[in-house]
């Protein structure tokens, strides 16, 4: 595993938590009638704290594209999943809670699940399947998949509605991801010319603003701890499979290693569980008054006139 990748992955998911945790705080004053409508980001973009998670993300996934272009997404794509440990570090910083058993436990399952998996599968690189078919299948299941969670989601509003979104949005940065590979490696080959004549980079823009919309629904109606662990967790199994299924990554496949990799993987989706619950996550008390975000802001209850908007006090968590 180069060295480079590795920094390069890490630092994308320090990134990535950081701007989770900063895009969170600001998306649970949004009003909920923006629920998966694309006024939600029109209406964030003006606030600065989201703005800042953004640019955290944005520098997450440059960081994140580096490391795709240089390493296999199924080697990148579970150093990825470390974001949570950076956005349960800073979230502590601010609720004060001690790790505990249950945070010592999730951590160390997560780390040693990416370490399991990357030792035990050995990922690298071999030849692209060549079938558009195969192609095609994969990415279709998987975009397919994600819509039909949201359209569950926007029956199901705040109570499964944010776990549902969460797991849709990862499936499409899953998909993102391979499609980012695949973009890099067209520009190596063939220049400009050839990226921006192919599907791929398109697909990509539309995939990460459709996922955004996703999760800052997400955020806006529940707790960090109820929607990141999903994302977190479905994001890397979204690009492993694509890396196997149609980029060309190779993963060992004799019964001990298989054992070992679905052993670490499985320990990664209980780590982020685990992490995502832990009371130093942001929780429920810390969102506005449901009547209030009903409203949207600053309008009053009978919607005749704007209320002045006053300063919001320390929630103490």
């Amino acid at each position: 595993m180069s060295v480079l990748v590795l920094v390069l992955s890490v630092s994308a998911a320090f990134c990535l938590g950081a701007g989770f945790v900063l895009q969170q705080s600001a998306a649970r004053h949004a009003p909920l009638g923006d629920f998966l409508s694309p006024r939600l980001l029109l209406d964030l973009i003006r606030v600065p704290q989201w703005l800042a998670g953004i640019g955290l993300m944005v520098c997450g996934m440059v960081l994140g594209a580096i490391a795709l272009g240089r390493g296999e997404v199924t080697l990148v794509e579970p150093l990825l999943a470390t974001n949570l440990l950076f956005a349960l570090v800073l979230s502590r910083r601010r609720t004060r809670q001690p790790l505990g058993r249950q945070g010592w436990a999730g951590l160390l399952l997560l780390a040693g699940g990416v370490t399991a998996f990357i030792v035990a599968g050995q990922p690298h690189g071999g030849t692209a399947v060549a079938d558009p078919l195969r192609h095609w299948l994969i990415v279709g299941v998987m975009v397919g998949g994600a819509l039909f969670l949201a359209a569950l989601a926007k029956r199901s509003r705040l109570s499964a509605g944010p776990v549902l979104l969460a797991v849709a949005a990862g499936l499409l940065y899953g998909v993102q991801d391979a499609l980012t590979r695949v973009s890099g490696q067209r520009l190596s080959s063939g220049g400009w010319t050839a990226l921006f004549t192919g599907w791929q980079p398109y697909a990509v823009l539309a995939l990460g603003v459709t996922g955004l919309v996703l999760v800052q629904s997400a955020f806006e109606t529940a707790p960090l701890r109820m929607s990141l662990p999903a994302l977190t967790a479905a994001q890397p199994l979204a690009g492993i499979v694509c890396g196997v299924g149609f980029l060309g990554d190779r993963l060992r496949m004799d019964t001990g290693a298989l054992a070992w990799e679905a052993a670490g993987l499985a320990g990664i989706v209980v780590g982020v569980i685990l992490l995502g619950l832990h009371p130093a996550m942001p929780g429920a008390n810390q969102a506005p008054p449901l009547d209030e975000r009903q409203r949207g802001p600053g309008q009053s209850p009978g919607g005749s006139a704007p209320l002045p908007v006053a300063p919001s006090s320390p929630s103490g968590s």
